[in-house]
């Protein structure tokens, strides 16, 4: 039995070793092949996401935020954060997932949070998502993404 590449959603082991960055690549250009497949007749077929995405948000924004070079964050053993990163889940409304910057207690990841789901916002919008900024609970950032319009 062989591994499957499964992207980072930031609550996991730490992901890492060699050919990480190749798996990763590799996965995301099969998503824009599968792009180019389903969305043949949109202007820019890699910008829009594909029918598989919608049904898989959270593997889909993990994988192009992985992509994109942003850290993923990460939970030990313990449960406990420990590594400083991205992190998607499932959204309160159908069709969305949140994304949140995390990170260890003390670890300075609210301060960047802001900057850094900015950021994240920015690549997910050229691949076809809207990701909207908001403050949430204790006042952290967190983003709301779904299929662009």
């Amino acid at each position: 039995m062989t591994d499957v590449f499964e992207p980072a959603d930031g609550d996991g082991v730490p992901v890492s070793g060699a050919g990480r960055a190749a798996e990763v690549r590799t996965a995301f250009e099969g998503l824009l092949q599968i792009r180019r497949v389903t969305n043949a007749t949109a202007p820019d077929p890699s910008a829009v996401p594909a029918p598989w995405e919608l049904t898989r948000m959270v593997r889909a924004v993990s994988l192009a935020l992985e992509a994109a070079g942003f850290p993923p964050s990460a939970v030990g053993a313990d449960g406990t954060r420990t590594a400083t990163g991205y992190r998607v889940r499932p959204g309160e409304r159908p069709a969305t997932v949140y994304v949140e910057w995390l990170g260890p207690p003390g670890g300075g990841a609210a301060q960047a949070e802001e900057a850094e789901l900015r950021a994240c916002a920015a690549a997910l919008g050229r691949l076809g998502w809207e990701a909207l900024l908001y403050r949430g609970p204790r006042r952290r950032r967190f983003l709301e993404v779904e299929r662009g319009a």
